[in-house]
């Protein structure tokens, strides 16, 4: 199954080396590209894309602004189908690409990220995965955690209320940046166990992947910056 990417940064010299990396992989293409958010979007009113490789600061139409209007309805849930976006950091942690995990992007990569893991990074996200570790979103989230609002409720009280208890334990795992193997040696299950619990939580939460499991936790109470499991 061939991968079809767009190539959205403002500096023409970045598109192009990354152009050539994947081009180079049999099982993606370069289906389009653009040099800000607003032309993004026009792009993908005629074009297929399953992959976005995002830059945050641009002209116009910025990365975060654009992430959110690709993959969040007006009302905040996820939009189905929406290309997996990838944004693109100049610096670790930067605040920029915290907010376009809360917008919907399913991680974030350094711009000078090692040709290998560029490619393997596009094919988790086709996947279905994030390429985000939770730890590192955690120490994200750590870092800018004054951005979030503070729960108006009992930590928790609404935000799992669709999920069942082990749903929950499950939940609040994933929330810590285990994996599926380390929850399912914790909850003495087998690991496709896990990872059916964890389709569930996500489909039942409206959440696209682990990241925004994360995010949720955090903003719920469920997790305080900082903290250790």
């Amino acid at each position: 199954m061939t991968i079809r990417v767009m190539l959205v940064d403002d500096q023409e010299l970045l598109r192009t080396g990354f152009r050539m990396i994947l081009q180079s992989q049999g099982d993606i293409e370069i289906v389009a590209e653009a040099g800000d958010g607003a032309r993004a979007l026009e792009e993908l009113r005629h074009t297929q894309v399953d992959v976005i490789l995002m830059d945050v600061r641009m002209p116009r139409l910025d990365g975060v602004q654009t992430t959110r209007r690709i993959c969040l309805a007006e009302d905040g849930s996820p939009v189905p189908n929406a290309p997996h976006v990838l944004i693109l950091t100049t610096f670790d942690l930067d605040e920029y690409a915290f907010a376009a995990l809360k917008a919907g992007a399913s991680g974030f990569l350094l711009k000078d990220v090692p040709p290998t893991e560029l490619v393997a990074a596009i094919r988790a996200v086709h996947g279905g995965d994030a390429v985000v570790a939770p730890t590192t979103t955690r120490r994200m989230i750590d870092r800018f955690a004054e951005v979030l609002p503070t729960p108006q409720s009992a930590p928790g009280s609404d935000a799992l209320g669709p999920l069942t208890e082990r749903e929950r334990e499950v939940f609040l795992l994933v929330a810590q940046g285990l994996s599926n193997g380390e929850i399912a040696a914790r909850l003495v299950l087998s690991e496709a166990t896990v990872k059916t619990h964890v389709g569930r939580i996500l489909a039942k939460l409206g959440l696209r992947d682990r990241v925004q499991a994360v995010v949720l936790a955090y903003e719920a109470g469920l997790i305080r910056a900082g903290a250790t499991d």
